[in-house]
């Protein structure tokens, strides 16, 4: 008995030194990663704001600044585009820019309204549009709260018979049994199946 309970002291004891050393090497582990992380949201930032985005097919900086960005590379290492620039010369391209950042804005805008609407125009195209009216007979969908777990998977799916008797809102209506009992909420037409007599 007392070799027992030497050995649970034992394994209790090692299991608790074990536990340290994981939480240990866990704090070292996330402090090394926090470190290293450290000095990359500059360059996410910086790659960010000089990335062309293809909502405006423009670059943010120079939507907002109406010039290019400069990368630290180019200031570091100069480039022609950068060594080139004179006091003057520079002062007079900056003022064009700023005139031009106005149009630049403008056609971005553009591009973002026409990649809205082609988005729109791909849903639409697979949207079903149900046109339902006050009086349609109609098929409800059922819930998984409302379907019978006895029936399975070969269970009903719908139902119904069900009469429209009033439009709620926008594409949501009222419904009542064949009974004349009306249904306590609304259903939407996307729960909804035009039911032919």
């Amino acid at each position: 008995m007392a070799y027992q309970k030497n050995t649970l002291h034992a394994l209790s004891s090692c299991e608790q030194w074990a536990s340290g050393v994981l939480q240990q090497v866990n704090i070292e582990y996330h402090e090394q990663e926090a470190r290293e992380r450290q000095g990359t949201l500059p360059k996410v930032l910086l790659a960010y704001s000089t990335t062309p985005k293809t909502s405006t097919g423009e670059i943010t900086y120079s939507l907002v600044n109406g010039t290019d960005a400069v990368i630290p590379v180019d200031i570091e290492e100069p480039s022609l585009r950068y060594s080139h620039e004179s006091g003057p010369r520079n002062d007079e391209n900056r003022r064009q820019d700023l005139h031009e950042a106005e149009e630049k804005r403008d056609m971005a805008y553009i591009r973002m309204v026409d990649q809205k609407q082609q988005a729109e125009r791909y849903y639409n195209k697979k949207a079903k549009i149900r046109l339902l009216k006050v009086g349609d007979y109609v098929l409800k969908a059922k819930t998984h709260a409302s379907k019978d777990p006895r029936d399975g998977k070969l269970g009903t799916n719908w139902d119904g018979p069900y009469k429209i008797t009033a439009e709620a809102s926008k594409g949501s209506f009222q419904l009542e049994t064949m009974e004349g009992k009306l249904l306590p909420s609304n259903w939407n037409t996307a729960h909804l199946k035009y039911l032919n007599f």
